[in-house]
C-alpha cells in the first residue's frame, strides 16, 4: 500500500482502497462532496496503469484528457476513518469519447457513490481534438478489449 492507497484488478475493474482523511469531510463529519472526483481521478489513473499506459506519457506528446462531463450519484455517507474502494471501469468507449465507470464501495458492500466521467484527448496547447484511435493506437487496442471482455 502506499499513502493510503492500494490497487486490485478484477477482470476489466480495478479496485483502489482509499482510507478517508480527516481532511476530505465537512462540518457535517462526512466526505466533502468534491473529493469523490479526487477519488474518482485516482481509481481512473489506477486502471489506465493496469493496462500499462500513464497520463505522463501522454502528456509527453504534448496531450491532455480533459473531462467533458461528469455524473455522480451519492446514496450513503462516508466518513473519517471509513475505509472505502473505487471500482473504475471503462463504461463505454468509441475511438474519440471514453466514458469511465465508478462505484466507491463500503467496507460492508455498500455503494455509497456511483458516477461516470466523459473524457477525450486534446493537444494541449490549441485544445484541438484528437482520435484516440488515430494518435495512441496501443490505449485503443487496450480499451477495445477491456470492452469486450466486459461483455
Amino acid at each position: 500500500m502506499k499513502g493510503g492507497i492500494r490497487e486490485v484488478k478484477s477482470l476489466n475493474k480495478i479496485r483502489t482502497q482509499i482510507e478517508v482523511r480527516y481532511q476530505e469531510t465537512d462540518q457535517m463529519g462526512v466526505v466533502y462532496h468534491a473529493n469523490y472526483l479526487v477519488w474518482f481521478e485516482i481509481g481512473r489513473t489506477k486502471f489506465i496503469e493496469s493496462l500499462g499506459f500513464n497520463y505522463a506519457d501522454m502528456e509527453a506528446h504534448n496531450v491532455v484528457s480533459p473531462v467533458t462531463n461528469v455524473n455522480v450519484s451519492y446514496k450513503y455517507p462516508v466518513q473519517y476513518g471509513d475505509v472505502v474502494y473505487v471500482d473504475t471501469w471503462i463504461e463505454s468507449y468509441n475511438g474519440i469519447r471514453t466514458v469511465y465507470g465508478y462505484n466507491i464501495i463500503k467496507e460492508d458492500d455498500t455503494i455509497a457513490v456511483t458516477g461516470t466521467t466523459e473524457h477525450v484527448i486534446v493537444k494541449k496547447d490549441s485544445f484541438r481534438p484528437l482520435s484516440l484511435r488515430k494518435a495512441f493506437p496501443d490505449w485503443h487496442a487496450a480499451y477495445l478489449k477491456q470492452i469486450d471482455e466486459g461483455s
